[in-house]
């Protein structure tokens, strides 16, 4: 199965940083893109990176595996070369992360008997958890988040060729995601439809807790009179847009949906959306950012505020 996407106007190189914790699969991913026309470069030091992009376009696109085994690897310095190449017009930059959950990381080290590259005299545990601790930010500034906890090397694949192969006539992969304008726009997103307008969810005690994907929140944000016309509006558009971006080479659009806290009303857009496109025919993945960060357990007491 070969690469047959043309690159866009401008664009000379196109890469994919997969990254994420030991363990979680990234050698795997990389061979999947390989087998898709990718030229797969692993454990390449980040400050040879920006070399690749200075020489000569390759004809095609390159997967570079980065994480703690690099030789010069830091959270800080891999973050900054996201943002330098992302405002580079030579280049077309996705980054892809692939998490697990600890304990399964910390069984598979234990089972092929392996030390952990940062915990190589101590347990595999100890190893884990700092690692995690590392890439927290990244796993923040990622395109495309796969949990391969329980994932096969076959389901992995399947996820990865839904978003980056663009089979024999051309494919557009979509990515919709949900945030919080407390935290910023996400970085790398072609377009953003705020949703802050819309009856918030927050003010209604029973609904407080929860998030945008339980259907009394869904049930909420539709039962807003402005909701119907702006689902109809943003849908309309996107029907218009994608294939004109997918006429014009381009492999992955982000869409973005917005609100205060994002837990309410963008987490509900992005499943409406989301379903939308994909029963449309589109391949898409989604994405709830704050809903992740909570999850982990990376947010302060200081911005732990609800969708408000």
């Amino acid at each position: 199965m070969g690469f047959h996407m043309t690159a866009a106007p401008g664009i000379d190189h196109r890469l994919v940083f997969v990254t994420g914790p030991s363990g979680a699969g990234r050698t795997t991913a990389i061979r999947v893109l390989e087998d898709i026309g990718y030229e797969g470069i692993d454990n390449i030091p980040l400050s040879l990176v920006p070399r690749l992009v200075d020489g000569a376009p390759l004809g095609r696109p390159i997967a570079l595996g980065l994480d703690v085994r690099n030789r010069d690897f830091n959270a800080t310095a891999l973050i900054e070369l996201i943002d330098q190449l992302t405002r580079d017009p030579r280049v077309s930059l996705d980054v892809l992360y692939l998490d697990c959950a600890p304990g399964t990381l910390i069984q598979r080290y234990s089972e092929t008997r392996r030390r952990h590259p940062l915990a190589p005299n101590e347990t595999p545990a100890q190893g884990v958890e700092r690692e995690v601790d590392l890439l927290a930010p990244i796993r923040v500034r990622a395109d495309h988040l796969i949990d391969t906890t329980d994932l096969t090397p076959h389901d992995l694949k399947s996820e990865i060729s839904a978003l980056f192969d663009p089979g024999p006539a051309g494919r557009l992969s979509v990515s919709v995601q949900s945030f919080s304008y407390k935290r910023g726009i996400p970085r790398g997103v072609d377009m953003i439809f705020d949703c802050r307008f819309l009856a918030n969810p927050h003010w209604q005690p029973a609904l407080r807790p929860l998030d945008g994907r339980d259907p009394a929140v869904v049930a909420f944000v539709r039962a807003d009179p402005r909701f119907v016309e702006f689902f109809q509006k943003v849908s309309d558009l996107l029907t218009f847009l994608l294939p004109a971006h997918l006429e014009e080479g381009k492999a992955h659009l982000s869409i973005g949906f917005g609100c205060t806290g994002g837990q309410h009303r963008s987490v509900a857009m992005v499943e409406m959306v989301g379903s939308a496109l994909a029963e449309a025919g589109w391949p898409v993945s989604k994405r709830h950012r704050e809903l992740e960060r909570r999850a982990a357990g990376w947010q302060s007491e200081a911005t732990k505020v609800a969708d408000t």
